[in-house]
């Protein structure tokens, strides 16, 4: 795999690649400070998702009024001030078959609409793109398979993105922390603050309503791949290769983070991806390939 920290590597990743794939692009996958709920989906997997979501909360809220309603009655008519003199039976054949049948039911029904969207997760569909994503600690690697070549992908601000000898500014930059040099440092990538500990020197760029497949492995540690606003999350086990697929419907830029308790610097590996439209995504590529000696792309030529 060819290192993005190659000198001619990271000059290409700040000056063309960025440039080709983020102009314009609406940060959509990201969280919100003081928000609740998901962030907005952007595949039919995170789409089914919250319809499951919404769906068991339905049915949690019908039990728990119903058990609520059902203690209150049970409080108010069997007190001892309206049964002074308690009942006394074994059993009641009635309410022991109920109590079996309907939470049997209920588990019927919900894996009825659960298993379905499980399986569809899990049914590897045929590529468009096949990235595979290494988790390191703590930063991702992605290669980008069917072109032979690959980048590391490090938080913005960590110690693996500050080398004065490339921008002197970042001599006055410290890592992991938050101020005016480190915003400097983001709005150069394009970033603001609200972006800090989410966004990377390099993102996966992938393109609008494609299928694309991630590998997903670990080198060192379990690790995991996650984007929520995609609906998908894989461990990265290290010595095996698991596999996710998205269709991303909407351009824009998604933020996701390492899952999986990896050691002291878990929380410093964010992951970016950026969908972009098949002409920008073609245009990057070709930038990537060249600068990261990947295989080159088939020329087409015009036939008589």
């Amino acid at each position: 795999m060819k290192n993005l920290f190659s000198t001619t590597g990271l000059l290409a990743a700040v000056a063309a690649a960025p440039a080709l794939a983020q102009e314009n692009l609406e940060i959509i996958g990201a969280p919100i400070d003081g928000k609740m709920g998901f962030q907005p989906a952007a595949t039919e997997l995170a789409r089914d998702i919250h319809a499951l979501d919404n769906l068991l909360l339905i049915v949690i809220t019908i039990i728990t009024v119903f058990v609520t309603a059902l203690m209150l009655w049970c409080i108010y008519r069997f007190s001892k001030k309206r049964n002074p003199e308690a009942a006394s039976f074994t059993h009641h054949t009635t309410v022991e078959v109920l109590w079996t049948v309907v939470p049997i039911v209920v588990l019927v029904f919900i894996g009825a609409y659960s298993l379905p969207i499980l399986f569809k997760q899990q049914e590897i569909p045929s590529a468009d793109v096949t990235i595979k994503a290494i988790g390191n600690q703590w930063y991702w690697t992605h290669e980008y398979v069917d072109h032979d070549f690959g980048f590391d992908s490090y938080l913005i601000g960590s110690d693996a993105t500050l080398d004065t000898s490339l921008r002197a500014e970042d001599e006055n930059v410290t890592a992991f922390v938050l101020d005016e040099h480190m915003e400097a440092k983001l709005a150069e990538a394009g970033y603001s603050r609200n972006e800090w500990l989410l966004a990377t020197d390099t993102a996966v760029v992938v393109p609008v309503n494609k299928t694309i497949v991630v590998q997903v492995t670990g080198a060192d540690v379990i690790h995991a791949w996650t984007i929520p606003a995609f609906g998908v999350k894989q461990d990265a086990v290290p010595g095996r290769l698991a596999q996710l697929w998205f269709k991303a419907e909407k351009e824009g830029i998604y933020f996701g983070q390492c899952s999986e308790l990896c050691g002291k610097s878990h929380a410093y590996m964010p992951i970016t991806v950026k969908v972009v439209s098949q002409e920008a995504y073609e245009a990057w590529l070709q930038v990537a390939i060249d600068e990261y000696a990947g295989t080159p792309l088939p020329v087409s030529v015009a036939s008589n």
